[in-house]
């Protein structure tokens, strides 16, 4: 069924505040020509340190979303908030819409690159629970602000952000490079692409591409955003994620490739939204769909919002091939539990002088005493109907306790999911606990597209 783009709910969302604000980042110090930060690659996604009024809180950076958002903050992120008023969201999926705070005159910070006077829309409810769906605590998401003060350099395999100050930057000369015009609307950017959607012949259609940094998956094509575009036959209906108006459903697919310039990706996975999440998605009526996370990873991105341009060069994992969770199951982190470990104590006996001699079996290991760890604890958000998980009656809200013999505690999120993408016909066992009943189930994985 899944995994899904995790920031698939904020691609376009319709603010309906009118404010707007003239603020800027700045590099400090007048002469300053860059600053470059590490990030974290989780699900595809740039995940970056920012300050917020001298508060550290991580940020997803996405080229999707105009708005820098808070979305997940406890009362050890506690941070003042200043000229606050109230706001209603309207996004994706079919639900109602969602009130939230705009706070201005905020400064956010990434090392010595500085924005004053920022705004801040802050989500009373995080419908989305982005952390949950990542295994480590997200806070927020930025986007255009930081874009349109700095060129931005992303190095994926190096895992580094590059701000570059546009007064003294200077485009490299890269005979693998290609650089691409950017239209906006609504300070998001496009590209021009081409898809073949069908394995029988070789015809391609042209599309206007969001660039989404902030969605995980490959590509999103809109039904009927041209007459061509439909879901192929081979497919599978799927829960494609959370948006602020509910939950986003689709089919899930693959198509033959998708091409940017001299750029041809092969047999990427596509998602196709359904009618009511696509009316929402389409504000910008010439967009037929996006590009995300999991193929501009396979690239060096340049992007410069200034010049309304973007220049990509193949890296070494342009070739990697396009995964899917085959289990049915969207599992999400259920916050910690306390796992009791044992603790062993060695012994070696006193006729023992040497490393040759302890390797002939003169130690002994007793287990004396336990110690109690909290370790991360995952739970089943959502059953795709009569997937192999689903056939086989695991169920929403059990909480997973081991896979294949290994006790979850003991995986990241990501590790855990990799099992549910290892292979047609691989055999799943898993014990789950469900009201406090342990249980155990086995499936085997489908592959559907």
């Amino acid at each position: 069924m899944l995994k899904k783009s995790f920031l698939f709910f904020l691609v376009l969302v319709a603010f309906s505040s009118s404010l707007r604000s003239q603020s800027t980042f700045n590099f400090l110090g007048s002469n300053q020509k860059e600053q470059s930060v590490r990030f974290n690659l989780i699900n595809n996604l740039v995940v970056i340190p920012m300050e917020v009024n001298g508060k550290k809180l991580s940020f997803i950076l996405d080229t999707g979303v105009n708005k820098t958002i808070l979305f997940n903050l406890s009362q050890n992120d506690s941070l003042g908030l200043n000229d606050v008023r109230k706001v209603t969201l309207q996004g994706l999926g079919k639900g109602a819409s969602m009130d939230a705070l705009i706070s201005g005159n905020n400064t956010l910070k990434i090392k010595d690159f500085v924005g004053e006077n920022q705004e801040i829309y802050v989500l009373l409810k995080d419908t989305f629970d982005v952390s949950a769906k990542m295994g480590i605590t997200i806070h927020g998401i930025v986007g255009y602000k930081l874009f349109k003060d700095a060129v931005v350099h992303i190095n994926y395999l190096k895992r580094r952000v590059y701000f570059y100050n546009p007064q003294y930057y200077t485009s490299r000369k890269c005979r693998k490079c290609q650089t691409f015009p950017l239209q906006f609307y609504r300070n998001k950017p496009y590209v021009d692409a081409k898809v073949q959607l069908d394995s029988i012949g070789n015809q391609q259609t042209d599309v206007k591409l969001l660039i989404d940094l902030g969605g995980s998956e490959s590509v999103w094509l809109f039904e009927n955003s041209k007459e061509i575009i439909q879901t192929p036959i081979k497919h599978f209906k799927d829960v494609l994620g959370e948006g602020i108006s509910g939950t986003i459903y689709g089919n899930r697919s693959r198509i033959p490739q998708v091409s940017i310039g001299k750029f041809t990706i092969k047999e990427p996975t596509v998602s196709f939204l359904d009618s009511t999440s696509t009316f929402y998605a389409r504000h910008f009526k010439q967009r037929n769909g996006s590009i995300g996370g999991n193929i501009l990873k396979r690239f060096k991105v340049w992007v410069d919002y200034q010049n309304k341009k973007i220049t990509l060069k193949k890296s070494g994992s342009f070739r990697g091939g396009f995964e899917y969770n085959m289990s049915g199951l969207d599992v999400v982190y259920n916050g910690k539990v306390l796992v009791k470990e044992k603790a062993a104590t060695t012994f070696s006996d006193a006729y023992s002088n040497g490393a040759s001699e302890t390797a002939t079996n003169k130690t002994i290991s007793l287990v004396s005493s336990y110690t109690y760890r909290f370790k991360p604890s995952y739970i089943v958000k959502h059953v795709l109907e009569n997937s192999p998980a689903d056939l086989v009656g695991i169920q929403e809200g059990d909480i997973i306790l081991s896979i294949n013999g290994k006790p979850a505690h003991q995986l990241t999120l990501k590790e855990l999911i990799g099992k549910f993408k290892s292979g047609h016909n691989k055999k799943i066992r898993m014990y789950v606990q469900r009201s406090g009943v342990e249980m155990k189930f086995q499936f085997r994985l489908v592959k559907k597209i």
